[in-house]
């Protein structure tokens, strides 16, 4: 099966393409439709408390037709956040989880579970520490309830699991480390809360078939104009699996969307 998945940045700069950026965001979500994944997972939707509009509902429809849509928004703040999974095949059952997070995080539409008849599928917008890292001490409780969230759905079949994840895990996932060590993203405390993701039992797919190929990354800062040419970049979008099905996976790479910043697409092809 392949996967896919995407903080777009707001569904609507891409439907609307009025600008520069908004064009080159419709063009990779149109060669993502041309791909035609088995489930397309979105983070970053940007969408309203209310969901789709009837704009934005028939733009997605024409690009995966027949797929079934799963949207989450936030409802603690209109137009942020969000979550939308697409599926080829109809699941079995989909969840909108609350995990016990701290402050409106519940209510930020932030997590998205479809299941099947042999896994778990979900995708996650893992919060931001934010600027000077004010929302560090949430976000490592954040870590804490997603990590028993996942470990609750591992315990009944193996998972699946993407998205911004807010994190670059080692060194070689940031192009700057020695510069980053105090930055969102790069903090011991979230460096570490990812090793006891991993080590409850799952496996980051793209580190383990690369384990020491560097200046691969999945996020350009739009702030700086020059990111995306010297290739200044963090890998903080991740495709994980259940480690018991890890040797399954065939594929984990970074969809190239050539001169747009902010986050590339990941593909995820494995045996399920």
């Amino acid at each position: 099966m392949k996967f896919i998945s995407w903080n777009i940045d707001s569904i609507n700069a891409a439907v609307e393409h009025k600008s520069v950026r908004g064009e080159m965001t419709w063009s990779t979500l149109n060669e993502i439709a041309t791909i035609r994944p088995d489930v397309f997972a979105i983070q970053e939707t940007k969408l309203k408390s209310t969901g789709l509009t009837k704009k934005q509902a028939t733009a997605i429809a024409e690009l995966f037709p027949e797929y079934h849509l799963y949207v989450n928004s936030s409802t603690a703040r209109s137009g942020y956040s969000g979550t939308m999974v697409l599926s080829k095949v109809e699941p079995t059952q989909v969840e909108y989880p609350t995990i016990g997070a701290p402050g409106p995080m519940d209510l930020e539409g932030r997590i998205i579970t479809l299941e099947f008849p042999t896994f778990f599928l979900s995708t996650v917008y893992t919060p931001n520490s934010g600027s000077s890292l004010i929302r560090l001490p949430e976000r490592g409780e954040w870590d804490d309830k997603y990590r028993e969230y996942i470990k609750s759905l591992d315990a009944t079949k193996p998972v699946i699991f993407s998205g911004d994840m807010n994190v670059a895990h080692q060194e070689i996932d940031l192009k700057n480390p020695k510069t980053n060590r105090h930055s969102a993203g790069f903090t011991d405390q979230e460096r570490e809360k990812f090793s006891a993701l991993l080590d409850a039992g799952f496996t980051d797919t793209f580190r383990s078939l690369n384990p020491d190929t560097p200046s691969v990354y999945t996020w350009w800062a739009q702030i700086s104009k020059t990111s995306k040419i010297n290739n200044s970049g963090w890998r903080i979008d991740y495709y994980l699996v259940s480690d018991r099905i890890a040797e399954n996976v065939t594929e984990s790479c970074v969809i190239d969307t050539g001169a747009r910043q902010d986050h590339a697409p990941i593909l995820l092809e494995i045996n399920v």
